[in-house]
């Protein structure tokens, strides 16, 4: 008895469902981050030596 009630428990599934997809979106930034990182380097280096210039 105690099995099946312990199967049909459902309170801990949501919490574990959250987790989830803050995993996924957390993985998702990491991903955009790394492929944009190059690009932001190059903006940064651009405005650092035109303000050097002026």
């Amino acid at each position: 008895m105690h099995i099946i009630r312990f199967l049909k428990e459902e309170t801990g599934a949501t919490a574990i469902e959250y987790g989830l997809i803050a995993s996924l979106i957390s993985v998702a930034i990491v991903a955009v981050l790394l492929s944009l990182g190059g690009k932001l380097t190059d903006v940064f280096t651009k405005v650092e030596t035109s303000l050097k210039t002026e």
